[in-house]
């Protein structure tokens, strides 16, 4: 299994900053992608930013030059650099991870999920 603890939610006014933290943890093998994604209240769920194991990025349009997703792979921890919030960006943000996990010789594929952040943007 793999365990995704999130930090760094909160609120903040219009314009500001939050930077949001991931670290993965737990019997993986190897992480391929992670990635960033909201959901605000009546809204379905939708991906915010991406990261693969090659550092290629992938961004939602509607925060592009705003946001910007990086990771630590000794760490194994993804980080999600919001500037410039606007109330639109208020949303539960929850992070994703696809690895591989390790059991004695065996690798399994998954997706996990981390328990999610509350990020409040005031307008």
């Amino acid at each position: 299994q793999v365990q995704l603890v999130e930090s760094g939610g909160g609120l903040v006014q219009a314009g500001g900053s939050l930077r949001l933290s991931c670290a993965a943890s737990g019997s993986i093998f190897r992480i391929n992608a992670m990635g960033w994604y909201r959901q605000a209240p009546g809204k379905q769920r939708e991906l915010v930013a991406g990261i693969t194991g090659d550092g290629v990025t992938d961004y939602a349009d509607s925060v592009k030059g705003r946001f910007t997703i990086s990771r630590d792979t000794a760490t194994g921890t993804v980080y999600l650099q919001m500037n410039s919030l606007k109330s639109d960006d208020t949303a539960v943000y929850s992070c994703n991870a696809e690895a591989l996990t390790a059991y004695g010789s065996g690798r399994y594929p998954g997706n996990y999920w981390g328990q999610g952040t509350q990020v409040t943007v005031s307008s």
